[in-house]
């Protein structure tokens, strides 16, 4: 748990440090766009280190609706991290989409994983998602939507989560897990 906990504040010190302390990221200019990326991927691998050396403590059941509600939510979570908000017609005005389907995953594995090292990952990774958007709109204040796209590229995009969340699905199973129940 440890490592978990050590990967999770570095994600969080790594995305936050340019808000945070723009006098220190500021000088680096390009060069520390490498910096930050490698303590990310550093972080992920502690995370994911972390979370699959952590002892199992249980704390809630999954229920027979949390699968469906887990994979539709999915398909939600995908969509906004992709381009389709800001492409599209339906969502362009959203500020924040990857930090709400990065939210909106959060939800759905929590939903699924009722143990203390899911809660400790997932539930961190949302409490920063969170605090980067209060963060973020501190810093820029108001802010200006992309202009309309249209519903053609919602469609696409939303198509394209859909087909992801399926070959995701498909190599969460090499790992033992059965994200379509079962």
């Amino acid at each position: 748990m440890t490592l978990l906990v050590i990967g999770l504040g570095l994600w969080v010190a790594a995305h936050l440090f340019k808000r945070v302390a723009p006098g220190l990221r500021g000088p680096m200019g390009d060069k520390g766009k490498g910096l930050v990326a490698l303590v990310i991927f550093g972080a992920v691998a502690l995370m994911v280190v972390g979370y699959r050396a952590a002892d199992y403590t249980h704390l809630w059941d999954r229920t027979g609706w949390s699968t469906p509600v887990n994979n539709i939510l999915m398909v939600f979570a995908l969509y906004f991290t992709s381009p389709g908000p800001k492409k599209g017609a339906i969502f362009y005005k959203l500020r924040h989409p990857m930090l709400t389907g990065t939210i909106l995953w959060v939800i759905a594995h929590l939903l699924v994983n009722g143990d203390l090292a899911s809660l400790v990952l997932f539930g961190g990774i949302g409490l920063w998602a969170l605090l980067e958007i209060v963060v973020i709109n501190r810093a820029e204040g108001d802010w200006e939507p992309n202009p309309k796209g249209t519903v053609a590229k919602d469609a696409m995009f939303f198509a394209i989560s859909i087909l992801l969340v399926g070959v995701i699905g498909y190599i969460h199973t090499f790992f033992g897990l059965t994200p379509f129940g079962g």
